[in-house]
């Protein structure tokens, strides 16, 4: 497969389609997710942090199925493609209900969180086509951020609207939209016109589509866009404020605080299990 050209994100110069590394900087390319040299060092082009997002939704929703399974809650050939309430809310749903008992982890955990197998394939194929954008703008560092503490934001607009329970990564990616308009609308020019059209598009579509389908949290959606905006302004972009190791470390902490509590969901899940929940 032949790989694009992509600006670096160390020295914002052109690493051309045949080059490993950049010439200028002697970046690498690309960088597996799981070493900590991503992390340290901010990554490449940030497909790494894509990846891991990516896959580490695919495992839970995974563990979701085989938990849902365990308890007896799919059957037929359609159902057991759809993890069951009970096995969702152990795994971390958050909404108001949740947050009223205390359970405040499931804010991030819940971005991982997915009702079934088409609502985990449009969320992974937008997050596949707006994350790469947004790290090539933003840094992999700031992505994270933006993802983790957008989604957030998405879900507490949504707890302070009503909403008892609610999962999915749509109002993470809604966040990295608004990542995304607030470039194109700070950056001007063509180039920032072009990609503040081309996202308002998405938004007028999630718009439209959150009121012709039933199911969707417009309320995580709409908080989302805005954290991400607020963050975006906050955290600056590549060409005004280059990704630094303050940048790093709150990508971190991001990452450790996720670990954190899906470590803690299992304990409650594995509790729950032993009394035969």
């Amino acid at each position: 497969m032949t790989q694009k050209a992509i600006l670096c994100p160390r020295c914002r110069q052109l690493i051309g389609s045949e080059e490993s590394a950049c010439s200028w900087c002697g970046a690498k390319r690309s960088s597996a997710w799981w070493r900590p040299t991503a992390w340290i060092r901010g990554g490449d082009d940030g497909a790494w942090l894509v990846k891991a997002i990516i896959t580490v939704n695919i495992i839970v929703y995974a563990f979701s199925i085989l938990l849902s399974m365990g308890r007896g809650g799919a059957a037929g050939p359609l159902a057991i493609l759809t993890p069951d309430q009970m096995s969702l809310r152990l795994l971390g749903a958050t909404g108001m209900v949740p947050i009223a008992r205390g359970w405040y982890w499931t804010l991030l955990t819940a971005n991982y969180l997915h009702g079934g197998i088409l609502h985990l394939v449009f969320n992974l194929m937008a997050l596949r086509q707006i994350a790469p954008w947004v790290s090539q703008e933003y840094g992999p560092s700031r992505t994270f951020t933006i993802y983790t503490l957008g989604g957030i934001f998405g879900y507490v607009v949504s707890c302070v609207a009503g909403v008892g329970f609610t999962i999915g990564a749509s109002g993470a990616v809604c966040s990295l939209i608004g990542a995304l308009l607030y470039y194109g609308r700070s950056r001007g020019g063509v180039y920032g016109a072009t990609v503040f059209r081309e996202v308002s598009g998405w938004v007028i579509s999630l718009v439209l589509f959150g009121f012709i389908m039933t199911g969707i949290n417009n309320w995580a959606h709409g908080g989302g866009i805005v954290g991400g905006i607020i963050l975006g302004m906050i955290l600056g972009y590549e060409e005004r404020n280059r990704e630094n190791t303050f940048h790093r470390l709150l990508a971190m902490v991001c990452g450790g605080l996720t670990v954190a509590a899906f470590a803690w969901t299992a304990y409650i899940v594995v509790i729950n299990l032993r009394v035969g929940y």
